[in-house]
């Protein structure tokens, strides 16, 4: 529908709310002229009658009834999403969607959940997925994302640190046995990687170059996080993110290291939520970087 006959309608509308053109054009706020000539004009465009017209005003024939019925409906549909739109841009509340890499997800959760607990309208969402969500189709509201700064135009790109990766083992495991000392050393020992091509962070294609003795593929990092705390084999883990019964059995290198950046679309860049989600995503991964970096001081 066109904005002339939106307009037509919603004249039609408080004439027969008010019953006069006097009446219609004061709320609508424009001359009675004009009510009257969209009133035609809506006739003519129909092929009906809407009103009949006598000396004390307007009233609705049965066609006119039929019409604003509809009308009063589509106001109403209109107010409420008016008021939604707004609300989403007043507020912290409603759906919030991040999308993250699988390795991150323990990091962006609590983060979430804290913004959850101090805004209960909010309904966050978290993505976990490899492929790269479409800001621009809405699929989400913020994205983390790893390797070179994304270059889409209608997005607002922010630097989120690094995302620094270390080769872990559990407790039970390095017990039974050991550390390797050297690359080589790999080889025999049992190794907890991605499938073969699946993956084009550093370290898994490090891993996939170094590491000859696999003992467990999967495309899940959760399963490949319980296979490590299980005592199933070595593998990589980002640094910092709760290391409880974990042996770090070679520390972070450059060469396994990850640029992160923290994506939105232009268009929602400025909403109270998504402000807030990116401003509480930037002081944890802040204070997660700040930890690393004591970390290493003390060692």
């Amino acid at each position: 529908m066109s904005l002339e006959a939106w307009d037509e309608l919603r004249t039609a509308l408080h004439v027969a709310r008010s019953g006069t053109v006097s009446g219609a054009a004061q709320h609508l706020g424009v001359h009675h002229a004009t009510v009257i000539r969209h009133i035609d004009a809506l006739e003519d465009r129909l092929g009906v009658k809407l009103f009949q017209r006598h000396a004390k005003g307007y009233t609705l024939t049965e066609a006119g009834r039929m019409l604003t019925d509809s009308a009063a409906e589509a106001e109403a549909r209109f107010d409420n999403l008016a008021s939604r739109l707004s609300m989403l841009q007043s507020g912290i509340e409603g759906e919030l969607c991040v999308t993250t890499l699988p390795e991150l997800s323990e990091l962006v959760l609590p983060v979430l959940m804290d913004l959850r607990a101090s805004h209960p309208k909010l309904l966050p969402c978290l993505r976990v997925e490899v492929r790269l969500a479409r800001l621009e189709y809405g699929e989400a509201h913020l994205a983390i994302r790893a390797g070179s700064r994304p270059q889409e135009p209608d997005n607002v790109v922010q630097p989120l640190g690094s995302l620094q990766t270390a080769l872990y083992a559990s407790e039970s495991y390095v017990e039974q046995h050991g550390l390797p000392e050297t690359d080589a050393d790999l080889a025999r020992h049992d190794v907890l990687t991605v499938e073969p091509g699946q993956s084009r962070a550093p370290f898994d294609l490090w891993m996939e170059a170094h590491a000859p003795r696999v003992s467990l593929h999967s495309n899940d990092r959760a399963t490949l996080n319980a296979a490590l705390r299980a005592g199933q084999g070595i593998g990589f883990r980002p640094v910092g993110f709760g290391e409880d019964g974990l042996v770090q059995v070679m520390p972070p290198r450059p060469e396994w290291t990850s640029d992160l950046w923290l994506v939105t679309h232009v268009d929602l860049h400025r909403s109270p939520k998504v402000q807030a989600a990116a401003a509480a995503l930037k002081d944890r991964f802040a204070a997660v970087t700040t930890q690393i970096s004591g970390d290493a001081t003390k060692t």
